[in-house]
């Protein structure tokens, strides 16, 4: 089975798993760019894109559905053997928190080890998510940021990873809502399906 179709989660002996999770709105470079920093780092077998069930209200321009967030990250990882886009949220109960998400991987996969990537604002923010503390029971945290002062949390285990880049979704969606056709933080071929749908246009 082609690594990009929409994988079932199988039992996987003592790999190294990094879960990124995120609306990807859409998918740009510096995701790709965090991801791998992040598998270099940790030395991860395999990282797991996975796109939350319904992106978060914006207000420049219409977000995409979750079909189309899916299928920008099929493709964008396309050529990546490492990298896997996951669609187990479209198939969870909303909502669709970081804990549940984690406890189902954990349970379909008993023996990997797994790592949840983020950024130092969400990891400074993690007290506040749903049941922080169960989520620290199934993972162990990578942290990706640059010169910021991260926060010490109880019962977790992190791991910081020195990177950064300034791709932004939100610009990326400002300028194709203005007209743009492609963007150089966007692979061509996502250019070309956000094109193909009509995406993000006002």
């Amino acid at each position: 089975m082609d690594h990009n179709t929409r994988p079932q989660l199988t039992m996987s002996a003592s790999k190294r798993i990094g879960l990124f999770g995120g609306s990807f709105d859409p998918v740009h470079v510096g995701h790709i760019h965090i991801a791998s920093a992040s598998r270099e780092a940790m030395r991860l077998d395999e990282v797991r894109f996975i796109p939350c069930r319904v992106s978060p209200h914006k207000t420049d321009g219409r977000p995409a559905g979750f079909d189309d967030r899916f299928h920008m990250l099929q493709i964008a990882l396309r050529s990546l053997a490492w990298a896997v886009a996951d669609d187990i949220e479209s198939r969870m109960e909303e909502p669709s928190y970081s804990w549940r998400t984690a406890e189902a991987i954990r349970h379909s996969m008993p023996d990997a080890k797994l790592y949840w990537i983020m950024g130092g604002d969400q990891w400074n923010a993690l007290p506040r998510w749903a049941e922080p503390r169960r989520l620290a029971a199934c993972v162990e945290f990578v942290v990706v940021d640059r010169g910021r002062q991260l926060s010490s949390h109880a019962d977790t285990i992190m791991h910081p990873v020195d990177c950064s880049h300034p791709a932004s979704s939100t610009e990326i969606r400002q300028a194709i809502a203005a007209g743009a056709q492609h963007h150089p933080w966007l692979d061509p071929a996502v250019a070309d399906y956000i094109v193909r749908r009509g995406l993000y246009r006002e």
